[in-house]
C-alpha cells in the first residue's frame, strides 16, 4: 500500500510526497490504522524503522481534520514526551515538515532555555507540543500550560521515559488529562518491568505491536567487537578515523570528562573532533549536531545523551569507545548508523574490565557479537605513535582539571 492510497488530507499527502515518503515501513503500516481509530498503542520496533513518522502522520491527519470540522482555536490537543532536548527538536522538525501545508501549530518545549518566549507562544495558541518532561511539569505547575484539551499523549523512547524516575510525574500528568484520551508508547527496546508500567497507564484494550525480531539490532548494521586494552582505545579510534577519512563517525564514551579527554587525544593526533554531553549548554549541543550533519566535522564524541533517537543523516560508523552501563543503550547507540536504506558499521572496543558488561549486552540481544581479531603485529603497529605525542598521566590530569575549571566557571555564570 502506498501513502497516496490512504485517506489522508491532500495537504498532508502533498507534504509526504515532497519528503519522499512513498510506502509505509512495517511499523508505520501496523500503527497508522490503529492510531486513526483512536486506539491506545504500545509499539516496539528497531531503531531506524520510521517510528516517529508512524505516529506523526496519523496524529497530524486526525488533528487537522478536527480543526477544520470544528473550526476551533489552537488548543494543545497532543503532547509528545521525549527524554532529551535533541530528540524533542528533531521530532518537532518532523511534525513541522508533515504539517507544512496545514494550519496546525507545533512547538518544541525544552528546558535549558528562557521559558518566557515559550509561554508567549502557548498563549498565542499551539496544537501539538513535543517536549521534555521537566519543562512541561514546570509550566503546568505555573498554570502556563493547560492540560484539559490534551486528548493524545505520546511517550517516545518509552522504556527510557518510564525508567528515568519520571513515572510518578507521568502518573500525575495523566490524572490531569481528560479521561477520554489516547495514549501511545513507542520504543526500540522494552523489558517486562517497563511493559507492566506501560500497560498500567493505558486502557485495558490497548494494542501491542512488536516488530522487533529476536535480535533488536537492525540487519543493516554490521556490528562487531574488538578486545582492546583500556589505555590503547584512543589509538584504535585514531586508526578507524584515518582508515575512513570521509566517513561520519560517532564515538560513544561513558562520561563527560572522558569525552573531553578523548577529544584532546584526537586533537594531539591531528584529528579534529567535537564533543556532545549533558554539561554543554543547549546551544553548544545544537551547534555540534549541526556541524556534524553538515559534514563540517567528521568525528563527534558523545555520552549517551546522543544515543536516544537522534537521527543524523549518513552516520557511517558508530564506535562504542566505552561499553554502555545499560545493555539496551547498546541497541540505541548502534542504531545511529544503518538508518533508512543505508548500511552501517558499529565497532565496540572491549577492555578486560568490560567483559562482564559485554556478556550482559550479548544476553540482552540474544546473540554473541562478532569478534574482530587483531593479530599481534597489527595491534603493535596501531600503538606506534611519535614520541612527541605524549599521553602520560600528567597530561590527562591537566585535561581533567581544565574541564572541571570550565564547568565551575559556567556554573558561576548561571548564578
Amino acid at each position: 500500500m502506498k501513502f497516496d492510497e490512504y485517506h489522508f488530507n491532500p495537504k498532508i499527502k502533498k507534504a509526504l510526497s515532497e519528503l519522499g515518503y512513498k510506502r509505509p515501513t512495517d511499523i508505520q503500516y501496523k500503527s497508522i490504522p490503529n492510531i486513526l481509530k483512536g486506539e491506545d498503542l504500545l509499539a516496539v520496533a528497531q531503531t531506524g524503522t520510521g517510528k516517529t513518522a508512524a505516529f506523526a502522520i496519523p496524529l497530524i491527519d486526525k488533528l487537522y481534520e478536527k480543526k477544520i470540522n470544528q473550526r476551533r482555536a489552537s488548543d494543545v490537543n497532543c503532547l509528545v514526551l521525549v527524554p532529551t532536548h535533541e530528540l524533542a527538536l528533531q521530532i518537532h522538525e518532523v511534525f513541522e515538515k508533515i504539517a507544512k501545508y496545514t494550519t496546525l501549530k507545533t512547538m518544541a518545549l525544552i528546558g535549558g532555555v528562557d521559558q518566557d518566549p515559550q509561554i508567549m507562544k502557548l498563549y498565542k495558541g499551539i496544537d501539538i507540543i513535543i517536549a521534555t518532561p521537566g519543562r512541561v511539569f514546570d509550566l503546568i505547575s505555573q498554570g502556563a500550560l493547560l492540560t484539559h484539551h490534551i486528548e493524545i499523549l505520546v511517550l517516545d523512547e518509552a522504556d527510557h521515559m518510564l525508567d528515568l524516575g519520571f513515572i510518578k510525574d507521568i502518573e500525575d500528568l495523566i490524572r490531569k488529562l481528560p479521561k477520554r484520551k489516547q495514549t501511545l508508547f513507542f520504543s526500540a527496546t522494552i523489558n517486562d518491568k517497563i511493559k507492566k508500567i506501560a500497560y498500567s497507564l493505558v486502557r485495558q484494550n490497548a494494542i501491542r505491536i512488536q516488530l522487533s525480531p529476536k535480535d533488536p539490532v537492525a540487519k543493516k548494521v554490521d556490528h562487531s567487537v574488538m578486545y582492546v586494552d583500556m589505555d590503547h582505545k584512543r589509538f584504535f579510534l585514531e586508526r578507524v578515523v584515518r582508515e575512513n577519512p570521509d566517513a561520519k563517525i560517532l564515538a560513544f564514551v561513558r562520561t563527560r570528562v572522558r569525552a573531553e579527554r578523548v577529544m584532546k587525544a584526537m586533537e594531539r593526533a591531528g584529528i579534529k573532533a567535537l564533543t556532545i554531553h549533558g554539561e554543554k549548554e543547549q546551544e553548544e549541543r545544537l551547534d555540534v549536531l549541526n556541524k556534524f550533519k553538515n559534514g563540517d566535522i567528521k568525528l563527534v564524541i558523545a555520552t549517551d545523551v546522543a544515543a536516544r533517537g537522534i537521527d543524523i543523516p549518513n552516520v557511517e560508523i558508530v564506535v562504542n569507545y566505552d561499553l554502555p552501563d545499560e545493555s539496551e543503550n547498546y541497541v540505541h547507540r548502534v542504531g545511529r548508523t544503518g538508518r533508512a536504506n543505508n548500511k552501517g558499521f558499529a565497532y565496540t572496543f572491549c577492555s578486560p574490565e568490560e567483559v562482564k558488561i559485554l556478556e550482559e549486552i550479548q544476553g540482552f540481544i540474544h546473540k554473541e557479537i562478532k569478534v574482530l581479531t587483531v593479530d599481534l603485529n597489527d595491534y603493535e603497529d596501531t600503538l606506534h605513535v611519535d614520541l612527541e605525542r605524549k599521553n602520560d598521566y600528567k597530561t590527562l590530569m591537566d585535561e581533567i582539571n581544565s574541564f572541571d575549571d570550565n564547568r565551575k566557571k559556567k556554573k558561576r555564570k548561571k548564578k
